[in-house]
């Protein structure tokens, strides 16, 4: 079955990325791309507002800005399009809208749509579990290339609420000590960021407890590993059901279906 689809973002890094991943992919295509211009390098029709998008299609992937999300929600609603969320940056209303999406169109949200991050946040509720109670502090060391927009990363804050949670959300976030002077306090999770260079994404999150020190490491090499979490994910939301989903449904209906 061909999954068409619509690239928001269509000229931006993971765009281009998607783009090439699909023309490779005999079970997807890219119909449409959405972006503020069009230097004529695609194979599909790009528009510049996305309501002028009359191209019928299975879903969207939506690696825009956080500025562009609202409008890229109003057109999905009003065509009834399943949307696969990979831009960060979101805060209060605009998660708000997300959750009110849902409720009349799938959305599948997901701060990173690799398989190795989807992994590491299932091992690191365990980890908590038994750590947090024992003493461990727990810290999460992100870095970037020198372009990104956000920060902490969406990835990054990933990682804390699948800890906290797994705590029962009792723990605070921080993200700059420079302004106190005292002990750390127990129930916090510090998140550093850095950016620079051309860093295509660093996750680390330690564990740090008395004599000794457990650290879950994540590196994308490449943004491959994104784009291809992001096409396997619009073939899954294609005609399902309005919902919120994430990628961890993606891991267990492969895994269903190679059984």
């Amino acid at each position: 079955m061909m999954t068409r689809i619509i690239m928001n973002g269509c000229n931006g890094r993971m765009g281009r990325v998607i783009s090439g991943l699909v023309a490779e992919d005999d079970g997807a295509e890219i119909v449409a791309g959405i972006d503020t211009g069009d230097d004529g390098h695609n194979p599909y029709p790009v528009y510049t507002e996305i309501g002028e998008c009359d191209v019928e299609a299975d879903c969207l992937i939506d690696f825009s800005t956080a500025a562009a999300v609202d409008r890229m929600l109003d057109y999905c609603v009003e065509k009834g399009l399943p949307c696969v969320l990979c831009t960060t940056g979101l805060r209060g209303q605009q998660l708000q809208r997300v959750e009110e999406a849902s409720g009349r169109i799938a959305v599948l949200r997901s701060a990173n749509m690799s398989l190795g991050i989807n992994l590491l946040l299932k091992l690191l509720k365990d980890a908590a579990r038994l750590l947090a109670p024992a003493g461990f502090d727990m810290e999460i060391v992100e870095k970037h290339h020198n372009q990104k927009l956000d920060a902490p990363s969406g990835t990054a804050l990933a990682l804390a609420d699948a800890i906290n949670g797994e705590l029962g959300n009792e723990y605070g976030y921080v993200y700059d000590r420079s302004t106190r002077r005292e002990k750390r306090p127990r129930k916090e999770i510090g998140i550093s960021a850095l950016r620079g260079g051309t860093i295509v994404g660093e996750h680390d999150v330690l564990f740090a407890g008395p004599d000794e020190v457990i650290t879950f490491s994540h590196t994308a090499y490449s943004r491959a590993v994104f784009g291809k979490g992001a096409v396997q994910a619009a073939k899954f939301l294609a005609g399902r059901a309005p919902g919120m989903y994430d990628m961890g449904d993606v891991i267990d209906a492969a895994q269903k279906w190679s059984k």
